[in-house]
């Protein structure tokens, strides 16, 4: 071989080697971040605060890809058999993760088996919302209301299957009172109906009504979450009233079962990193939410943990999908 033949192949060998090298540096293109609930909801808000986080930090566009149905499940089960290249990603709730399971026979998923953890995102506020029209301002007086007409009133929710469905179902269970269930395509939706009078009550994430709230066209009758809200610090929570009730609805970031090892554990790097910022935690807690670190083993010790949880409070509670 000529000198300038030689020349020629190593030129050639290490172009080859730079695209190669350029391939896996990841990421080298834009991230879709799967949202299996409709814009407007707590998992919007959340999503859409850290995807400017992160495609500032990464250097690549996040993108929101909102996919409702079917309380979650099918966006979840997409997401399942997704390509596991880091650049499709599902931010979901815990009610699409650990609670469809227990509500659908064939959610098209497992929780466990299907998903690498990537990292816990936050939590948020929820609570117990009335058109200002609604004879109660309390959870005792909501009680009272509805043992006095057992029946009478209906309670809006974001869909069959989702968890403000179910904890207005453990509501009604603990409280010992009977309300009539109005499921909706999403949370605006059954949030709109309240304000404007259609149905009376419902069960919200905070940065689904916060501007309503702040409007005063809803009232809050109690705070879902175990401790009060900071963005509401004078409402009680409803465990006030009724002792032991409250739940921290949480949301994670969750790969394809096989995505690599490197890119979960960049991404969850990088999901620390933006909890840390305090534009991200302000950004939250305008929403009623607040920020949720933890590892992907840690995420994933939740996940089975949650799982016969839920499963156990929907076999009380006898909450339905049909």
């Amino acid at each position: 071989m000529t000198l300038t033949r030689r020349h020629a192949a190593v030129a050639v060998a290490a172009t080859l080697c730079a695209a190669a090298f350029a391939q896996d540096k990841y990421p080298s293109k834009p991230i879709t971040l799967v949202v299996p609930q409709t814009a407007g909801g707590a998992n919007d808000a959340i999503a859409r605060v850290v995807a400017q986080r992160l495609s500032e930090q990464m250097g690549q566009s996040v993108i929101v890809d909102n996919r409702p149905g079917a309380g979650g499940t099918v966006a979840t089960a997409a997401l399942a058999r997704a390509r596991h290249d880091g650049y499709t990603l599902l931010l979901t709730a815990d009610s699409a993760h650990v609670v469809g399971p227990a509500l659908y026979k064939n959610p098209g998923f497992d929780a466990v088996k299907d998903f690498e953890p990537v990292a816990p995102v936050a939590t948020a506020g929820y609570v117990l919302v009335a058109n200002p029209s609604f004879p109660a301002n309390n959870v005792a007086e909501l009680i009272a209301q509805a043992k006095a007409h057992p029946g009478q009133y209906t309670i809006a929710s974001a869909g069959n299957g989702t968890l403000n469905h179910l904890i207005g179902e453990m509501l009604q269970k603990q409280a010992g009172i009977q309300l009539r269930h109005v499921p909706y395509k999403g949370s605006a939706a059954a949030a709109t109906d309240v304000v404007g009078g259609q149905v009376p009550l419902s069960v919200q994430s905070l940065p689904s009504v916060m501007g309503f709230i702040k409007a005063g066209r809803l009232k809050v009758l109690g705070v879902v979450n175990a401790k009060r809200v900071a963005v509401l610090p004078d409402v009680p929570t409803i465990g006030e009233t009724l002792k032991g009730f409250g739940e921290a609805p949480w949301y994670a970031l969750f790969a394809p079962a096989g995505t690599p090892a490197p890119i979960v554990a960049q991404l969850q790097a990088e999901v620390a990193r933006a909890l840390d910022q305090k534009d991200v935690a302000d950004k939250l807690a305008a929403v009623g939410c607040e920020p949720f670190k933890g590892t992907a083993a840690q995420l994933g010790a939740l996940v089975r943990a949650d799982l016969p949880k839920w499963a156990r409070v929907v076999k009380d509670t006898g909450a339905t999908v049909d």
